[in-house]
This record gives C-alpha cells, sequence and structure tokens, in this order.
C-alpha cells in the first residue's frame, strides 16, 4: 500500500502529464494553441476550457476525465483501507496539516478544504477524527503549543 505521499506524489507527475494548456492572456493563449498546431481564433470549437486558467483539446478530454475518476477512487480505496486512523488517514492529516502551517496557525479549515473534508464528514468518522486527532497533537507537541 502507498503511503499518502507517494500517492500524492504519483497522482500530481501523472496529472502534470496530462496535456494540458494554461493561459492567463490572449499572447499565452496564442502561444499553447499554437504548440497544439491550433489556430487561435478558427479553431475554438476543438478545445475545453478547465478551472484555474486551463484548457485541454477536445481529443483528449475523455482521458483527462479518467485520469481523475482513478485518482479519486485510489484516494478514496486508500482512505477506506485505513480502518483504525492510524496508517493513511494519520499520514494524510499529519502531512496535509504541515503544508497549511497548522502548528503556526493553529487552523484546521485549509486543511480540511484541500482535503475537500468538511466538519460534518469528519464527525461522522470515528476513524477520521482519530487520525487528525493523533496528527495534530503530534505537532503541537513539537511546535510547543
Amino acid at each position: 500500500m502507498e503511503s499518502y505521499r507517494e500517492l500524492r506524489d504519483r497522482q500530481q507527475k501523472e496529472f502534470n502529464e496530462l496535456p494540458l494548456g494554461f493561459a492567463f492572456s490572449d499572447k499565452q493563449f496564442d502561444e499553447m494553441m499554437g504548440k497544439w498546431g491550433l489556430d487561435p481564433e478558427k479553431d475554438l470549437d476543438k478545445i475545453y476550457r478547465i478551472p484555474g486558467g486551463g484548457f485541454i483539446q477536445k481529443k483528449d478530454h475523455k482521458h483527462f476525465h479518467e485520469v481523475l475518476d482513478r485518482h479519486n477512487a485510489e484516494m478514496e480505496a486508500a482512505k477506506a483501507a485505513d480502518e483504525d486512523g492510524t496508517g493513511f488517514l494519520y499520514q494524510m492529516f499529519k502531512y496535509e496539516l504541515d503544508n497549511h502551517e497548522y502548528g503556526y496557525t493553529g487552523d484546521l479549515e485549509d486543511t480540511l478544504d484541500c482535503l475537500g473534508l468538511t466538519w460534518e464528514e469528519l464527525k461522522a468518522s470515528p476513524v477520521m477524527l482519530k487520525a487528525l486527532d493523533k496528527a495534530s497533537t503530534e505537532i503541537r507537541e513539537r511546535e510547543g503549543c
């Protein structure tokens, strides 16, 4: 079983390899379309806009969604496999709490947002609460809070 960090890093690598383009100005858009061999005025029907200033060619759209759906399924399966909150879920919370400066801010919201979790979901899952408590306690003790 992959650790949280291994899964996250592998999925990020796979996402980075997707044939996406990003443009935040007309010049960048024209350059992106040129790299794809498309005309920025005549070939607009060959692309889709995605969040974050991104674009993908329609021919790659299905693959894009397959990768995102697989990544989501892998993450959910790894979370579900941690039956006591001391494995994957603990690693997940520990990594993301550190990444979102919980030791400095004491705020869990950025971490929960990043993980797509709500307080209601946490309260409904004793295993997730245990993992979050273990990770946050460890960070507070390390930081002397």
